[in-house]
């Protein structure tokens, strides 16, 4: 039985393991293409922040909000055709092992393609990936960490980062 757990754990760690070089793979492909904007934040700048005084509330929340997040990763392209934005947007999803995250939800247009997908562990979202490609863009971003949808959707609305507004449509989604 003892032999039976180890190999079922060993057999998910890979599989964690392996979706996140999947990703970190697609990411290195194109981080010396200057054509790519790169976003990193790691665990230690969202350490930082959790470390600030907060006298509201609302502020309070993101700081715990940001004290669970690991790390942030966003590679975007801008000014791109229709053609190679689609070609980005299918090459992310072949290296992406789809089957290890759920689709939380999917907004396509005349003009965008954009899907949200989760990791969950023991109940809680340890991934949260966004792949969006538009008529002259394309867009992806990880977050990893123990992740509150609502609080990081706030969280978008405070930090400037280029694609981050993205993810306020998780907060206007849970409102529908």
């Amino acid at each position: 039985m003892k032999k039976i757990l180890i190999s079922m754990m060993l057999i998910s760690l890979s599989s964690l393991a392996f979706a996140q070089d999947a990703i970190s793979k697609f990411f290195s492909q194109y981080e010396d293409d200057e054509d790519y904007t790169h976003v990193t934040i790691t665990s230690r700048m969202f350490g930082l922040f959790a470390n600030l005084d907060a006298e509201e509330e609302e502020d309070k929340e993101l700081l715990e909000a940001i004290a669970n997040v690991k790390g942030l990763r966003i590679l975007a392209k801008d000014d791109i055709n229709k053609e190679e934005a689609s070609q980005l947007y299918d090459e992310a999803f072949e290296l992406i092992p789809t089957k290890e995250y759920d689709e939380l939800m999917s907004i396509k247009d005349k003009d965008n393609d954009m899907k949200f997908l989760i990791r969950e562990k023991d109940g809680v979202i340890t991934e949260l990936v966004m792949i969006m490609h538009g008529n002259s863009e394309f867009f992806l971003l990880t977050l990893t960490g123990d992740i509150d949808l609502k609080q990081i959707s706030r969280l978008s609305h405070s930090m400037a980062i280029q694609g981050f507004e993205h993810l306020e449509m998780i907060d206007s989604a849970e409102h529908k």
